[in-house]
């Protein structure tokens, strides 16, 4: 297979994952941008080689020619707003917000979003175990999308 195709194959499974659906809508990322990072951080280990800026913009999953200089655009946009994040998360932590209760539900969300990751990298050996084990991520995943929900819809009580 093609570095093209496995990069896209990939980014479309990662990107119309449910939880990441979820993630991205709440996050200060377009899907765009996350889009555009993850072959910036990830194409090279796909491909085995250091791969050129315009190399990567070909990899976008647009049908529409991408240029070197919109690839670093949007790149660059991704990072400046991941760095803000950050900051955020300094400054509130710096501020003691997280030592106040109003947090709990994002940090049992992050708690099981840690049991989800760990669960996709524990597979079992036999069939029967795999198809329970899909159960129970399913089951997991549900739970996730819609803790997810409920926070990310407005509220008075919340930050």
């Amino acid at each position: 297979m093609k570095l093209k195709e496995g990069v896209q194959l990939w980014l479309n499974g990662a990107l119309n994952d449910p939880v990441v659906k979820i993630l991205t809508k709440n996050s200060q990322l377009t899907r765009t941008q996350l889009e555009t990072l993850l072959i910036d951080v990830l194409a090279e280990n796909m491909a085995g080689k250091q791969l050129k800026y315009d190399e990567k913009a070909r990899l976008r999953l647009t049908k529409a020619k991408i240029s070197r200089g919109s690839f670093n655009r949007t790149l660059k946009q991704s990072k400046e707003n991941v760095i803000k994040s950050i900051y955020t998360v300094l400054l509130l932590g710096y501020l003691g917000v997280f030592e106040t209760t109003t947090l709990d539900p994002y940090l049992e969300i992050a708690n099981k979003l840690k049991e989800y990751m760990e669960a996709h990298e524990d597979l079992p050996d036999n069939l029967e175990g795999v198809q329970e084990h899909l159960k129970v991520i399913e089951i997991i995943r549900e739970e996730l999308e819609m803790s997810l929900k409920r926070l990310s819809s407005p509220s008075e009580d919340r930050l």
